[in-house]
């Protein structure tokens, strides 16, 4: 029971390290804590008990807003999600009880392997929770972030806490002692070296408005919700003094449905237009548009200064039950899906705009928590990148600032500005270096105007290479544990 206790606990204390509270330093303890919670364990099955105990605290305490869907949506993710730490205590435990090197080389690399799945796998993956999502919180790992990503940070940060393991089983060990020093030093330099180096960016300023109007009926849903909360945007908009800003940004959601699209709706396109042409400015404004009886669209449309529409970027990574259903006939047996009627067209590229202030991306939502959209936008030639949200299924609850974590590492480790937009959520700026700007109220219509900066400097080195530390930590795994099976062969069967 004792390993359960302390899984739990490092579970809780894991928690902590997001937001609302924010205490990134909790990290390091608390993966400490589980890993020597599977050390204790006597079997292999046990260790994948305790991993499972320590998913079903973490996931359920870090997004229990996603219950506001109804527990159909809650719980079947909490348990896909709470499978791969069960996996992986049964992994690191098979390799023996924390006695060494390898041990910790599995450890490591079985965590790198572990995250790398899970925002794959299944159904396109799951990107909340990354243990180098906290690191977000302190100015000296941001800048680390462009070099290494949240991937790399969390390989840093299982490193740490599983070379103290070691070293506490191991208290007199001289490769114990080594092993610890060495991998501390490593997460010291990192930080040091943020430290000393200005994470900003010099380029051309671009004055941004994001208008956040909110909905009629926020945390409901009410009659002719859509073009109603189109019309609170356009009201905020005309606001605006003409030759204010370079940029508006409507954010996910603010356009669209049955008669409330600028694509499909001319009046609603026409007025929109009539703001850019009045204000001077180009326009990003997010929509959805339904294509036919089985198919919609999740997309941002851009306009130029003069009012004419010069694109739209479609949204790629949908979120599963709730933009599409998979493999939808089993699951025609769940009613709640009944609110899910059409499934989402992906799109399938990323897309830059050029409207005249510079090149600059985007990315709708959901897909921010994964650092592969924004980053082939970016590797794609974007300078300044605009993540679009909703929000209005949990307007009240602490997911808009867990996403606004999330997003503040992509503007660290990709090195440019995020325009961060929300229709019920909290929207706000983000600086190259992870700054965010002031936050605005949840569920309230406001706008917020504020100067941006499209990056100058060249793609930072995790825009260039992506995930090297994630994958390198999973090349040291399989080859620490090919070794360790080399060995036990080459000592033959033990007698009695």
């Amino acid at each position: 029971m004792r390993a359960f206790l302390a899984a739990i606990v490092a579970a809780v204390s894991l928690v902590g390290a997001y937001p609302p509270l924010g205490w990134g330093w909790l990290v390091v303890p608390a993966l400490g804590i589980f890993l020597w919670a599977l050390t204790e364990t006597p079997t292999r099955r046990r260790a994948c008990g305790v991993g499972f105990v320590f998913g079903l605290v973490f996931f359920g305490l870090l997004f229990p807003w996603i219950g506001e869907l109804g527990v159909i949506a809650l719980i079947p993710l909490v348990l896909s999600q709470a499978a791969y730490p069960a996996l992986y205590g049964l992994l690191v435990r098979s390799v023996g009880i924390g006695g060494g090197v390898r041990w910790w080389a599995v450890a490591v690399g079985a965590w790198a392997g572990m995250e790398f799945l899970r925002v794959r796998f299944p159904v396109g993956g799951f990107g909340w929770g990354l243990a180098g999502y906290p690191m977000g919180e302190y100015a000296a790992t941001r800048v680390g972030a462009r070099w290494i990503g949240t991937s790399g940070w969390s390989v840093v940060l299982i490193g740490v806490a599983a070379a103290l393991v070691v070293l506490l089983r191991n208290r007199h060990g001289r490769a114990a002692r080594t092993l610890a020093a060495g991998s501390v030093a490593a997460a010291v330099l990192l930080v040091a070296v943020g430290a000393v180096v200005d994470p900003t960016t010099p380029g051309p300023e671009i004055r941004v408005a994001i208008v956040q109007g909110s909905t009629p009926c926020p945390g409901e849903h009410c009659e002719n919700e859509r073009f109603r909360t189109y019309q609170q945007h356009l009201a905020l908009t005309r606001t605006l003094a003409p030759g204010s800003v370079d940029l508006v940004v409507w954010p996910e959601g603010s356009t669209g449905g049955i008669n409330a699209d600028p694509v499909l709706n001319r009046e609603v396109g026409e007025a929109i237009a009539a703001e850019a042409r009045r204000i001077g400015a180009a326009f990003l404004v997010g929509g959805d548009r339904v294509v036919s009886d089985t198919e919609w669209v999740n997309a941002n449309v851009v306009f130029d200064r003069t009012g004419r529409i010069v694109g739209e970027y479609r949204k790629r990574h949908p979120v599963p039950f709730g933009e599409y259903v998979p493999a939808r006939p089993l699951f025609g047996w769940v009613r709640e899906l009944a609110a899910v009627p059409r499934d989402m067209i992906r799109g399938t590229h990323p897309l830059v705009f050029d409207v005249g202030f510079g090149p600059f991306g985007s990315v709708i939502s959901f897909e921010s928590s994964f650092a592969r959209y924004p980053r082939d936008t970016v590797r794609a030639g974007a300078r300044l990148l605009v993540v679009a949200t909703s929000q209005v299924s949990y307007p009240y609850s602490s997911a808009s600032d867990q996403l606004i974590g999330i997003t503040r590492m992509r503007a660290a480790e990709l090195g440019v500005d995020v325009v961060h937009s929300a229709v019920t959520g909290r929207s706000t700026f983000i600086t190259d270096g992870g700054v965010v700007g002031r936050r605005t109220g949840l569920a309230t219509s406001e706008v917020v105007v504020g100067t941006v900066r499209l990056s100058e400097r060249g793609p930072t080195l995790y825009v260039r290479w992506g995930d090297w530390v994630q994958v390198g930590a999973m090349a040291m795994a399989v080859v620490a544990a090919g070794v360790r099976r080399r060995d036990a062969q080459s000592r033959g069967p033990v007698s009695r």
